[in-house]
């Protein structure tokens, strides 16, 4: 179900709090065995994905619709946030968070070009050429 951009904003913003303060309250507990660790990791990704998420409806709320998130300095500092998190609780959870946010940036890519990309008409050439 879709929401508001604002509603969007307010929602991603308080699930990336929650989620950096929650691995940062047991960050103990994450990094006590490998399979938390790499829970750990996982949470990172999701923090990338809802902080990504906060920042593009934040700058569409500023800039308006027609803004699109580029690289630099959206996808890059989201990322870094991410991975920083991750990496505060196990190096391991880092790698872990770099490995599935880099594959969630590609599935969240892939979604948008298949639902926001414009379809450009091209010409079928007719196969005739003019003579001079």
């Amino acid at each position: 179900m879709a929401v508001a951009t604002k509603t969007s904003f307010i929602l991603s913003s308080i699930s990336c709090l929650l989620l950096f303060s929650s691995m940062q309250i047991w960050k103990t507990w994450l990094a006590s065995s490998s399979q938390n660790t790499l829970l750990g990791g996982v949470l990172g990704s999701f923090l990338f994905t809802f902080s990504l998420t906060a920042i593009g409806n934040l700058e569409t709320l500023i800039l308006g619709k027609s803004y699109n998130l580029g690289l630099f300095p959206e996808v890059i500092l989201s990322f870094i946030v991410a991975v920083l998190a991750a990496a505060s609780v196990h190096r391991v959870a880092g790698t872990s968070c770099l490995l599935l946010s880099l594959l969630a940036l590609f599935y969240i890519n892939k979604f948008s070009q298949k639902v926001y990309a414009q379809v450009v008409p091209q010409q079928i050439p007719t196969g005739k050429k003019k003579k001079n």
